[in-house]
């Protein structure tokens, strides 16, 4: 085993919801994720849709509970020592699947080293194990100081995975928070953020405008928040194409530092969408637009995994007449362009 140390931390992660143009839907979840080296872990292993144990949603004592287990303050959950480092986002139900390490003392240290995919109690290194990954030794002062910071802050809890909608409770608003609700967002509708008090304020991560809403409001708005000393996400929901704006929220909620990303770039040109990655991963692109009668239209573009790099993928002039929006997203990010005629 390497006597080399790696550095330890946590950064804040999502896995974005999503509304599907078949009627399905993905939970949004957000979590922190292991640093190790300055490099999320997530982004070391292959490609996954999956969320660390330590979940915002978590209920405290459950929350509280797995921060004193990866400090070892307690029997392991699995057998072997082994622990769950990411589950499913959805039901984290072990059959799943889920990322499992062995995590040791060693003297002062901590080594998490035998990384593998893991369906049942047993584990299969040769057939499932994650080569090249790991074993990573951490100084035990900066790891017990990084998880416990978790305990003497403040209680975890979806605090910010609200957003507030400014507008009348037209349909569209009224569609669109329904939207945010299945997916595990909380909605509120209001005409004006006018007197409301900070510690209100301070639930929302992303504020979306009504196409009724006039500049002036928009700006009020955004000046209670700056008075509030809070940072959000502002949307334009002017189209009325609702999985479109959730994808557009869903950006604006995300709170992960953008260098620790897997999708970094789209753009539009050329009648091609350039997509950057930064680690393979799988990317959905979708094409949504409205028809001439107001209907909603949605066409997957593309749908595969993509290795690190810039990637150019054709856009059928079909696909995209008129006025079109694109959506790319990977199991944690979205991105969304305008693409014009």
């Amino acid at each position: 085993m390497s006597a080399a140390y790696a550095t330890f931390g946590l950064a804040p992660a999502m896995r974005a919801g999503s509304v599907l143009a078949d009627g399905g839907y993905q939970i949004h979840r957000d979590f922190l994720d292991f640093v190790v080296d300055g490099r999320p872990l997530l982004l070391q292993l292959s490609d996954l849709d999956a969320v660390s144990p330590l979940a915002s949603d978590l209920p405290p004592t459950i929350f509280t509970e797995q921060v004193h287990s990866l400090l070892l303050e307690g029997e392991a959950p699995l057998p072997g020592g082994r622990y769950v480092l990411y589950g499913c986002p959805e039901c984290a139900d072990p059959g799943c699947g889920a990322v499992t390490a062995l995590i040791e003392r060693d003297g002062d240290d901590y080594v998490w080293r035998d990384f593998a995919w893991q369906t049942s109690e047993d584990v299969d290194l040769e057939r499932n194990g994650y080569r090249g990954t790991g074993p990573f030794r951490f100084r035990g002062e900066e790891y017990r100081a990084v998880l416990r910071s978790l305990l003497e802050g403040p209680e975890p809890g979806p605090a910010r995975r609200r957003v507030l909608l400014i507008g009348a409770r037209v349909a569209l608003l009224a569609r669109l928070a329904a939207a945010l609700r299945t997916i595990g967002v909380g909605a509120d509708i209001t005409r004006d953020a006018h007197g409301v008090p900070a510690d209100e304020l301070r639930r929302y991560g992303a504020v979306a405008f009504g196409h009724t809403v006039g500049e002036a409001e928009r700006a009020a708005v955004r000046a209670a928040f700056d008075g509030a000393g809070l940072e959000v996400g502002y949307v334009d929901a002017r189209v009325p194409i609702v999985p479109l704006l959730v994808a557009r929220i869903e950006h604006a909620l995300d709170r992960s530092p953008t260098e620790q990303r897997r999708l970094a770039r789209l753009v539009t040109a050329d009648g091609e969408a350039r997509i950057e990655v930064v680690a393979p991963c799988r990317v959905r692109l979708t094409a949504y637009r409205l028809d001439r009668l107001s209907r909603t239209r949605a066409r997957d573009v593309f749908d595969g995994v993509l290795d690190a790099g810039l990637h150019r993928i054709p856009l059928d002039a079909r696909v995209v007449r008129g006025r079109s929006h694109l959506v790319a997203r990977t199991s944690s990010e979205v991105l969304v362009e305008t693409a014009d005629p």
